[in-house]
């Protein structure tokens, strides 16, 4: 079965503010309209192309997740990597594609399209668009290795890619570049801070793990070990918690025991003569995602409670 590769239209400013910092982990190809997007798997190659006139694959990523959400949060999780300089900017930019007054100040909803791994061509390394991309086409177009224009354009971005490019003859067809790379495959995406955040507010169905509140924009995704101290942005080291649980957690003073339950320290009443609320709900298990490999890493949790819980 082949791979399969989109090529999405986005504008210039989006590519051209992002290509100045080509280093970034990730970057949010955003939509303006709440567009569902389910053309790729995680892993697959999401590529980008400037409007027309300019009818050329500028660059690309690695497809992580996609979802939607409230333009505040895109920018909250991930902020000049959603290609503009402010959350003021980005909203401008949306709102002139959405055709809307920009004095409403709306949190609209926006299509997340996450990508990791993102690379940008120099002018001279832009490809061409495949024969069969139609000027019609306003949103994006699906390919697969498994044909020889999908395999073909696949080689094209390798090509690119690949540091000794310009010390190896051009090219002569399509038949030598269906063996130069070797077989497609699908990458492993590294996980940036936003597509963790992302990610872990929807496993749990974007509802605080232990106080069940969903009002989303209270809600944080905590690393359980956190990344500076050897932790990964995975959903198994993930929760999502109310803003004031994830300070607490992040501060020791509540934590979540390997057998997913809820405890919290003597040290709040202690040094603060407070913390009735959160006693109340010390040693309730906490809400899970469904799917076990998405469940916190008991690992993690042990780590947690050793570590960093007051007792």
């Amino acid at each position: 079965m082949g791979i399969k590769l989109v090529i999405a239209v986005t504008d210039f400013d989006w590519f051209n503010m992002l290509r100045q910092e080509p280093k970034r982990p990730e970057v949010n190809f955003w939509s303006p309209s709440p567009k569902n997007f389910r053309a790729l798997d995680r892993g697959e190659h999401f590529l980008f192309k400037l409007h027309s006139p300019r009818n050329f694959i500028v660059g690309g990523g690695i497809f992580t997740y996609s979802n939607l959400l409230p333009c505040s949060l895109a920018w909250s999780a991930f902020g000049e990597s959603n290609g503009a300089r402010s959350a003021e900017e980005m909203r401008a930019r949306i709102a002139k594609y959405r055709k809307l007054d920009p004095t409403d100040r709306s949190d609209f909803a926006i299509g997340c399209r996450i990508l990791t791994q993102p690379f940008f061509f120099e002018e001279h390394d832009w490809i061409p668009v495949p024969d069969s991309w139609s000027r019609n086409i306003v949103s994006f177009m699906t390919y697969n290795t498994d044909d020889d224009e999908g395999l073909d354009l696949w080689n094209n971005v390798y090509d690119r890619m690949s540091e000794n490019r310009h010390q190896r003859p051009a090219a002569r067809g399509l038949s030598e570049q269906k063996t130069r790379f070797g077989q497609p495959y699908i990458m492993q995406p590294r996980l940036g801070q936003g597509a963790f955040r992302v990610l872990v507010t929807d496993i749990y169905h974007r509802r605080c793990a232990v106080t069940k509140e969903r009002t989303l924009p209270a809600l944080e995704a905590a690393h359980i070990r956190p990344y500076s101290s050897g932790g990964t942005h995975e959903e198994r080291n993930g929760l999502l918690l109310r803003r004031d649980i994830h300070s607490l957690f992040d501060s020791g003073y509540v934590t979540v025991t390997p057998d997913l339950h809820f405890e919290v320290s003597k040290k709040i009443r202690e040094e603060f003569e407070n913390g009735k609320h959160y006693y109340a709900l010390h040693g309730a298990r906490i809400e899970l995602p469904d799917h076990l490999s998405h469940r916190p890493d008991p690992d993690a949790l042990s780590w947690h409670n050793e570590h960093c819980f007051k007792g």
